[in-house]
């Protein structure tokens, strides 16, 4: 008779699902599978050269657009509606087909532009940390200003033309849209089902627990957490969240925006200095839903 040898098990040798709480859903971790030998394409990165101010770039001060507005000589921060946007605040409904299969509903909304910087040849981990500021800032306020109206407010930035960044001039976009998207109302619902059941939100009991445990942390503060997700799906993902309960970007105190301004810098920079290449990233601002005053209270 043979006798089977228990293995126990390690996270690091053998295939396991993890559950993402935010998605109510399981990610397959293989982590044995980096032990395969790598014959794969290794490219240099392209090198970049990136002038301060191009006069036909239509991001920087002073330059016509598209529409054939001239931007101001803008020496921080500047927003404009988005020359070609996604979603447009008057759109008409789209009807309704016979056959359920065929649903379509009315989706409007408002699309703008926001330049970091005046200058075409700087990025956020380059930035000063009082410019950095002055971005979060004005993240705020277009948060404020928009989720007056619109139900959702994405703020979003892709650096880099391998992410399809179509300039290269330091920007982001801000959408509002009176839907809220799938990934949001995903978010949404599993968290408010979290809170019901645990009472306490599921992001700020995730923060201390990585904390306590410093096991995926990349960098933290005292208002501050930077961790690569238990339930990562893409290399070198990351989740930057508040120490305390906060709603949305623009309920951040002065002394929680400048920390926001130096962890981000801190975190880009090693981004930067991974593959030694201005590193190219998705980066998107999840807050919680605008909602009755009733609603938001409890969440």
């Amino acid at each position: 008779m043979s006798v089977k040898e228990e293995v126990s098990f390690d996270p690091k040798e053998h295939q396991h699902l993890r559950y993402n709480p935010l998605r109510d859903s399981w990610v397959l971790v293989s982590a044995h599978r980096m032990k395969r030998p790598w014959a794969g394409q290794v490219e240099k990165p392209p090198e970049e050269h990136v002038t301060r101010h191009d006069p036909c770039n239509p991001l920087c001060p002073g330059n016509t657009r598209a529409n054939g507005e001239v931007n101001p000589n803008y020496d921080s921060t500047f927003v404009f509606d988005n020359d070609f946007p996604a979603l447009q605040p008057d759109a008409p409904d789209p009807g309704s087909d016979q056959h359920t299969l065929f649903q379509s509903k009315a989706a409007r909304g408002v699309c703008k532009v926001m330049c970091f910087h005046p200058w075409s040849d700087i990025t956020l981990p380059l930035m000063k940390k009082e410019d950095i500021v002055k971005v979060i800032d004005k993240w705020a306020e277009l948060v404020e200003e928009l989720g007056a109206t619109y139900p959702w407010v994405q703020i979003f930035e892709n650096k880099g033309a391998t992410m399809g960044c179509s300039n290269p001039h330091p920007h982001c976009q801000v959408w509002a849209s009176n839907f809220l998207p799938n990934e949001p109302a995903l978010s949404d619902r599993c968290q408010r089902e979290y809170y019901q059941k645990h009472e306490e939100p599921l992001l700020l009991q995730y923060a201390k627990q990585e904390a306590e445990k410093k096991v995926r942390v990349v960098v933290e503060s005292s208002d501050w957490l930077a961790v690569v997700p238990y339930w990562a799906t893409w290399p070198y993902q990351l989740l930057l969240l508040p120490r305390r309960h906060v709603l949305r970007i623009n309920d951040l105190n002065a002394e929680e925006r400048a920390g926001l301004a130096d962890i981000m810098k801190r975190l880009l920079t090693k981004y930067d200095n991974l593959f030694e290449v201005s590193f190219p990233y998705s980066m998107g601002w999840h807050g919680c839903r605008e909602a009755a005053e009733s609603t938001r209270r409890t969440l």
